[in-house]
């Protein structure tokens, strides 16, 4: 087979919390919101503006190396015990069995990978999308997740199949929702191991655990569908990360009097 094209322009993947940078937070929301309008979808849960505000969140963009421009990202959003996670407040009033799940998964460190999108000019390469996922369970070690969650349209539970997910089949119809509308099937997954990654394919656990080792480090990446690569500049430190920090003890249920 021929060697893959290597795209001219370079990349940068990089992870940062929200609050320490709302410039680049605003180009995810803009960027988010004009894809979500693009398929005809207005109310998405992950795209409430509010998370930009949210010092649990962390966000992953894909962008050029002078910053300007975004071809994509994803969120990560650890549960703290207040501000629930999108998939919660997205399916919870169909199915409250998720309340339940997260409450104990958050004793452990738990968190959504969510928010995830792509411009057109890097539809289908993998970029926005497979790329994005791979960083957001690598972050998940500096902020203490041991556990992630995920509500993932058809297109993407491939790709949270490969980073280790399985379909949460305890919520929903066997794990799927009709959401954000009800022509639309969105699926719920769940990494049950964030850390040593066991259940991830071969290919991504190494990718992700070298990844875990070198957060700053420049690699070529091949696009798992197409025949080309692209030089990516990783830049996955969390500055005030602290592995202690979204541990939550679980709240009991007041019995009735």
């Amino acid at each position: 087979m021929p060697e893959p094209e290597v795209l001219k322009t370079e990349i940068r993947i990089r992870a940062f919390r929200a609050v320490d940078d709302p410039v680049t937070c605003q180009k995810f929301i803009d960027g988010h919101r004009h894809v979500l309008e693009h398929h005809g979808i207005t109310k998405v849960t992950s795209s409430n503006n509010e998370w930009a505000n949210n010092p649990g969140v962390f966000v992953i963009v894909v962008e050029t190396l002078d910053r300007e421009k975004l071809f994509g990202g994803a969120r990560v959003h650890a549960a703290n015990g207040i501000v629930p996670l999108p998939i919660e407040d997205a399916t919870g009033y169909m199915d409250e069995r998720i309340f339940d799940i997260v409450g104990i998964c958050a004793q452990h460190g738990t968190g959504e990978l969510c928010g995830l999108w792509n411009s057109k000019e890097v539809a289908g390469l993998g970029i926005g999308s497979l790329f994005p996922s791979i960083a957001a369970v690598v972050i998940a070690e500096q902020i203490g997740l041991t556990t992630m969650f995920s509500l993932c349209s058809p297109a993407t539970v491939r790709f949270n199949q490969w980073i280790g997910s399985t379909v949460l089949k305890t919520v929903g119809n066997d794990g799927t929702f009709y959401y954000p509308k009800l022509d639309l099937l969105a699926t719920a997954v769940f990494l049950s191991d964030a850390v040593a990654l066991e259940h991830a394919h071969p290919r991504e656990r190494e990718k992700m655990l070298y990844l875990r080792k070198n957060l700053q480090s420049v690699s070529i990446e091949k696009s798992p569908f197409k025949n080309f690569a692209v030089k990516v500049h990783y830049d996955l430190v969390i500055a005030s990360a602290n592995p202690r920090e979204f541990k939550i003890p679980l709240k009991r249920k007041e019995k009735p009097s």
